[in-house]
């Protein structure tokens, strides 16, 4: 069971010790530049106060770093934790929204994934490769240079430091990416919501594509929306912001890939024609107002805590061996958000865990 948060410089060592101490097994945090502080900053923080809490990005993109930046400085969170980092990736959201850019081609992201897993684990990469990393208009050549002596390729040269080879994990909503991320990652996260039917799909679209290739299974984690509250009505509130955001991927684009029942291709349309970015994951943002008591319950866990419990155990009964719980959403009544959280940590977190 992991937790999210933000990457706020300030905060997060407190966080992580909270988190720690209530039981969670790791802790992601946001890589949206624009909208929160530096992720691997707030993960280096984290690991400084924390013994036994797991830490990575969730999640970063290909788009705002070039690959050997980011292998390197989950390299440099690896080494600072003694080994609990990971790298959760995606085509990108609000971290590319705030400076102009779409998220990246689904080609784009699996060539890039494959770049940080070769760095990661001290492999060279030609630069031949990483041309198509290199920002539009500043890709002169180290030839020009005319050096006596320059690298043939591009690898971590102190990546040997890491406890181990960090994991990289991509997130998927769409068959494309879970195909991709099948073909590429050490751990699958589906971002489909908590719909059975809809994460046994993904389950199946990576497990088919492992199988077709050849390879052997690979571990599969989903990304859930849960809010633990006695009155469905208030755990909807709380749930709604952060659930938006998380369901919207499934239709970016303003189309839904997956196999939906058409009521909820409908919802779905709506959260991607209506949703303001300026208001990412707040629980008073305009685009909430498509969404119906129905959608919320299927696709999010929202309710009294053996509610969620029973939820979630049934996901992990589908082949779903690890959560990230996408919690309470920003703004909103503060007493009741402390309610939520003590309840989803004290009845929901260890039950599911056993």
């Amino acid at each position: 069971m992991w937790t999210a948060s933000i990457a706020a410089p300030k905060s997060i060592e407190a966080r992580a010790e909270a988190f720690e101490a209530a039981g969670w097994t790791g802790m992601m945090v946001v890589d949206s530049q624009n909208i929160s502080g530096d992720s691997y900053v707030a993960l280096t923080l984290a690991a400084r106060v924390t013994e036994r809490l797991r830490l990575g990005t969730g999640v970063t993109n290909p788009l705002t770093r070039h690959p050997a930046v980011t292998a390197s400085a989950i390299a440099s969170v690896q080494v600072a934790s003694d080994g609990r980092a990971s790298l959760a990736i995606g085509r990108g959201d609000s971290a590319l929204a705030h400076i102009g850019m779409a998220p990246a081609p689904v080609k784009y992201l699996e060539a890039y994934t494959g770049a940080l897993r070769a760095y990661l684990h001290g492999q060279a990469v030609a630069f031949e490769e990483l041309g198509q990393f290199s920002p539009s208009g500043c890709s002169r050549q180290i030839d020009g240079l005319n050096l006596a002596d320059a690298p043939s390729g591009s690898s971590l040269r102190w990546a040997g430091a890491q406890p181990s080879p960090v994991p990289v994990e991509v997130v998927g909503s769409g068959p494309a990416v879970l195909a991709a991320a099948a073909r590429v990652s050490d751990r699958v996260w589906v971002a489909v919501g908590a719909q059975p039917e809809r994460v046994q799909w993904a389950i199946s679209s990576v497990r088919a594509e492992r199988d077709r290739l050849g390879l052997a299974p690979v571990p599969i984690g989903a990304v859930v929306n849960v809010v633990a509250h006695p009155d469905l009505d208030t755990a909807r509130d709380l749930v709604a912001g952060g659930l938006a955001s998380t369901a919207r991927f499934s239709a970016m684009h303003g189309v839904v890939r997956a196999p939906v029942a058409e009521a909820d291709r409908e919802v779905y349309q709506a959260i991607a024609r209506s949703y303001e970015m300026t208001r990412h994951t707040h629980g008073g943002a305009g685009h909430l107002q498509v969404l119906t008591g129905e959608f919320i319950d299927q696709f999010g866990i929202a309710g009294p805590p053996s509610h969620c419990v029973a939820r979630l155990r049934a996901l992990a009964e589908l082949g779903i061996d690890r959560f990230l719980v996408i919690g309470l959403s920003s703004g909103g009544d503060a007493d009741q958000k402390l309610r939520a959280q003590a309840l989803l940590e004290k009845e929901v977190l260890g039950p599911v865990q056993q």
